[in-house]
């Protein structure tokens, strides 16, 4: 890599973001980092901050704010608070933008990345879910870059042939399974937020790691990755691979499948982005093929994870229905681990959203805007005049 990146990172203090910052300490000589976003994790920008050194800090919370820029009064960093800072940080020159806001919350500051030509790095797969074409045409119009984190996509993208896209038959996205791969539905009827939050493979923030057990991060990907790889939804695969060795796979027209394979750690997908077109040496375990045993692929269940079809058919609609799949998914986990409602009322209560709400096109972000917020009161709605869950304790015996 020639001379020296300057970074921002959006979402720094949460997991992919703490990777990102790992990364970048250990090549002082090789980044500059420009900007730092949080939301209220005061502590933890602080000590990102006196590591890294920005130029600038924006937390989404305005006390949170206070209470950086005090801890940080001796330091010649610029803090500022509320999502206007969290927008002017996206929006200051860099070489280089890791977008890991989870949820909705992230899609306008990924937008100004985008917006502004440079290298966007995405980790929020909302912005692709909820406004795809939207995404996909200020990078075009910004002269920009879009490249893949998620282990999934970063997977095909290392192996997918851009330059012969005509042959490339279709893709196939693996997924673990979750702490639920094998659970019948009575015991997944009564799962509690803990019993979800036990991922067995990888180490994720709350929100992610529901989805993933309910596996609506399947779906949410499904739709990430036909944006990213101009794919229809029929020629995009899904298979579980309970060992998270292979993380995605592209399928050629000759019969030939080619997997990127590798521990499930997310230092690597980070670092392929961060240093691209090159690649660098980076402090991570190594995979030994002769110690994996067997590495095996499944067919997902669609009785016990429904979540797969509806994202299918919410691509399959198009418009504004992906952007109901996402909201109404973030509120009903929202409630799922604030122990308002149980785990298999997440599915039941997007799947009621999608029948609900009428699909729209989506041309503008205020039409996008308007939707998510009408959905989030409707899945509300939902929660609150659904019955109380049996007790945990009760429905477990």
């Amino acid at each position: 890599m020639k001379g020296q990146r300057s970074v921002s990172i959006l979402g720094a203090t949460g997991s992919v973001g703490e990777t990102t910052c790992a990364l970048l300490a250990e090549a002082p000589d090789c980044f500059r980092v420009e900007a730092l976003t949080g939301n209220h994790n005061v502590s933890g920008m602080v000590r990102l901050a006196r590591r890294l050194r920005p130029a600038f800090v924006a937390m989404a919370d305005d006390q949170a704010a206070k209470s950086v820029r005090h801890a940080l009064s001796d330091l010649p960093v610029h803090v500022a608070g509320g999502e206007g800072a969290v927008l002017e940080a996206a929006q200051r020159p860099a070489d280089w933008i890791m977008a890991a806001i989870v949820g909705a919350a992230g899609l306008a500051p990924t937008l100004a990345a985008a917006a502004q030509g440079t290298t966007v790095a995405l980790a929020n797969k909302e912005s692709l879910v909820c406004a795809g074409h939207l995404m996909t045409a200020a990078i075009k119009k910004g002269g920009g870059r879009l490249l893949p984190v998620d282990s999934e996509h970063n997977a095909i993208f290392q192996v997918f042939d851009q330059a012969q896209r005509d042959t490339i038959d279709r893709i196939i996205l693996t997924a673990s399974g979750g702490p639920f791969r094998t659970a019948s539905l009575d015991a997944m009827r009564a799962a509690t937020p803990a019993a979800a939050l036990r991922h067995p493979n990888w180490d994720m923030g709350a929100k992610i790691t529901i989805d993933s057990a309910t596996m609506f991060n399947k779906g949410l990907e499904l739709i990430e990755a036909g944006h990213l790889f101009d794919m229809c939804e029929d020629r995009i695969e899904v298979v579980v691979h309970p060992q998270s060795i292979v993380h995605s796979l592209v399928a050629y027209k000759d019969g030939s499948i080619l997997a990127q394979m590798g521990l499930p750690d997310m230092r690597t997908p980070v670092a392929v982005t961060l240093y691209w077109p090159d690649r660098a040496d980076c402090a991570s375990d190594r995979l030994d093929l002769t110690r994996m045993g067997d590495l095996t692929f499944e067919a997902p269940d669609q009785e016990r994870f429904p979540a797969l079809a509806l994202a299918r058919a919410a691509m399959r609609s198009g418009g504004t229905a992906p952007a109901v799949l996402n909201a109404a998914n973030e509120v009903a986990v929202q409630a799922f681990l604030a122990e308002e409602i149980g785990f298999l009322d997440i599915a039941a209560i997007v799947e009621t959203c999608l029948e609900r709400m009428p699909v729209e096109p989506l041309d503008e972000l205020s039409t996008l805007w308007e939707v998510d917020r009408t959905v989030r009161k409707m899945a509300r709605s939902v929660i609150e005049l659904s019955p109380k869950p049996v007790s945990y304790a009760r429905a477990a015996g």
